[in-house]
């Protein structure tokens, strides 16, 4: 039988992709503690020993259907089309895991749901991937990595749906599966002029709302409490008005996958909580989460 060896939320930010001299400038002569999360992020990744990862990707934008990545292999050169005047030239070259991506899709069939795998040569990749795969040194370890997209016309109800999909194709598989729900909490972006509260960008005082932030760190007690059902409660009234990222899309079909609900998997806080142009920006590891 399948397992979910860990599982963690993960800031993707492409102000991270930049070279360390610059994270400097913009960190007042200290860099971003969550490229130091990264690496605390691979040591618990290397003892989970996983031999695929799911990437919930928070930049894949699709309408009608979680679509799950099924290609074999990629490789190419990324440039973002969001911010290429930086995060441009960016060799990748790692495998996917079709066998997974097919079986999630077997199960959504069988049980009604949304998700469905595709593969075509020439679809996109995004930074909420790429950036993971050249962090976490996917490529290096030649672990497979499977994306998945947040579907735009769904509800949270059916991100969770989603997750509880992905968990018994995962149960089935025979495999060690590590899930990284790749994004932001609170995405409010700053303006174009907006002026920095705090001469450290990164520092929290210089995300985009005040009530943003209190708001995630009191997600952030929850999640470490295991207490993801009161997150749940909270959704319509807090997490979707603020919103997070992708609508919370990469939290909640990670949650879904790990229980929904009924998950008590406590998070540990690898890194400080950080400004990213107004985002609210973290990484949390879910270790055992799927025992």
């Amino acid at each position: 039988m399948g397992q979910i060896v860990g599982a963690a939320l993960v800031s993707h930010h492409p102000g991270l992709m930049q070279c360390e001299e610059f994270r400097r400038l913009q960190g007042a002569g200290e860099d971003s503690d969550l490229i130091a999360g990264y690496a605390r992020l691979r040591e618990r990744i290397e003892l989970a020993r996983a031999d695929v990862v799911i990437v919930f990707d928070t930049h894949w934008f699709t309408t009608g259907y979680h679509l799950v990545d099924a290609g074999a292999r990629y490789s190419g050169m990324y440039v973002s089309e969001e911010m290429p005047w930086y995060l441009h030239g960016v060799p990748y070259d790692y495998r996917g895991h079709p066998a997974l991506a097919f079986q999630i899709e077997a199960v959504s069939r069988e049980q009604g749901g949304y998700n469905r795998a595709i593969s075509h040569p020439g679809l996109g990749r995004h930074y909420p991937t790429i950036n993971l795969v050249k962090q976490l040194r996917f490529e290096l370890s030649d672990t497979p990595v499977l994306s998945v997209s947040a579907c735009q016309n769904c509800d949270w109800p059916h991100f969770l749906k989603s997750g509880e999909v992905i968990g018994e194709a995962i149960r089935r598989s025979g495999l060690r599966v590590l899930l990284l729900a790749s994004g932001a909490l609170s995405h409010k972006f700053n303006n174009i002029d907006w002026k920095p509260n705090h001469p450290r960008i990164f520092h929290e005082s210089n995300v985009s709302r005040p009530e943003n932030v209190t708001s995630d760190k009191g997600a952030i007690a929850l999640m470490q409490q295991g207490r993801h059902a009161a997150i749940l409660e909270r959704w319509n009234d807090e997490y979707r008005q603020l919103p997070w990222e992708a609508f919370g899309a990469h939290y909640l079909q990670m949650l879904g996958a790990l229980g929904g609900a009924a998950c008590t998997a406590q998070g540990e806080v690898l890194s400080d909580y950080e400004n990213a142009r107004g985002t609210g920006n973290v990484h949390i590891w879910f270790a055992g989460a799927g025992a």
